[in-house]
């Protein structure tokens, strides 16, 4: 698994160090730290956390961190359950949710935690989604169809299709797997990356649907689908277990069944 890569032009500064005092379990953490306002280079804070006072998870010690040590310090973050996706950053080197990795599970003694890595930075752990929610919205994700309503007003599917959504309706667009990916790094302007075309692929899929091959139009481009060469780290990170890679197997499967 590949580990946070720094823009191209930053460098960063020691930061500062927040000792704790009288800590019966301390643990160190390492945060990137960028402030745009300032003008300052990029650092690394290091912050000491008493365990023994914090809950389990990382999120606890950002949020811990943030009340009790350095207010200044930015990050996203909602739900805690692992649903929302906005608390994903890289923490020990891997793409993950932070209300769902186990402090305890983190191998460093000083835990790394940086924002999601090649994503613009907004400020400190928070990175710029807006090209990552723009290409979302350019696969239309949402049903769409030509027939009429049913007069029940609903459209129905066979037990057998819905399963057909199982491990692609989870995913919660946390961009884990897309920034975890070496062809999205190099190719993020064109290359759609695994989350976006696992949401392809889940309407594709989806019986109801009754536009799929204008979908899979939209996807016939060297760079929107092809880009992918099954580095499979997108499968690795991804913190709900799902697998993008499959999912765009199966489209490209669809693409080569269109030709015969």
């Amino acid at each position: 698994m590949a580990e946070f890569t720094l823009p191209k032009h930053s460098r960063i500064g020691k930061g500062k160090h927040f000792p704790a005092k009288d800590a019966k379990n301390p643990r160190v953490f390492k945060v990137y730290r960028w402030n745009p306002d300032d003008g300052a280079n990029p650092r690394v804070d290091t912050y000491e956390v008493d365990l023994a006072a914090c809950g389990p998870m990382v999120l606890d010690a950002l949020i811990k961190i943030k009340n009790e040590i350095d207010p200044t310090l930015t990050f996203r973050r909602s739900c805690r359950e692992g649903i929302c996706g906005s608390c994903a950053m890289n923490i020990d080197g891997t793409n993950t949710l932070a209300c769902t990795r186990a402090i305890d599970d983190c191998g460093k003694k000083e835990v790394p935690i940086y924002p999601l890595p090649h994503m613009p930075v907004v400020k400190d752990l928070v990175p710029d989604l807006s090209h990552f929610y723009a290409q979302y919205a350019s696969i239309k994700p949402w049903l769409r169809t030509q027939s009429a309503t049913p007069a029940s007003g609903e459209r129905l599917q066979s037990k057998e299709d819905r399963a057909k959504l199982d491990g692609l309706y989870e995913c919660i667009l946390c961009a884990c797997c897309s920034t975890s990916c070496p062809s999205y790094w190099w190719n993020g302007e064109r290359y759609l990356g695994p989350a976006i075309l696992l949401q392809a692929y889940r309407w594709i899929v989806d019986s109801r649907d009754e536009d799929t091959g204008a979908r899979l139009d939209d996807l016939e481009d060297p760079f929107k689908l092809y880009r992918c060469h099954t580095i499979m780290n997108c499968a690795r990170t991804c913190p709900k277990g799902l697998n993008p890679a499959k999912a765009i197997a199966e489209i490209k499967k669809l693409m080569l069944q269109r030709r015969v």
